[in-house]
């Protein structure tokens, strides 16, 4: 297997990685901040993660130039 292959795979991985944490930290933090309860706070936080976790893998993508969403690419 080529080096850059694993390479390759490995920071998509980390990417998927960090952005799951990062979203998961912030979209608690938020809600607990605002001070919902119960199935707001469900679907509230659910929303939130959700926008957050691609809103910062579109960041690393951009920052990083990395490919984690290619729909918008032409196929060879």
């Amino acid at each position: 297997m080529d080096m850059s292959t694993v390479r390759k795979w490995a920071i998509f991985f980390l990417g998927i990685l960090c952005s799951i944490l990062i979203a998961d930290t912030l979209s608690n933090a938020i809600v607990t901040a605002v001070g919902l309860n119960g199935w707001v706070k469900f679907v509230a936080s659910f929303v939130l993660y959700a926008v957050l976790f691609f809103g910062i893998l579109y960041i690393i993508e951009k920052i990083l130039d990395i490919r984690f969403f290619n729909f918008f690419q032409e196929q060879e």
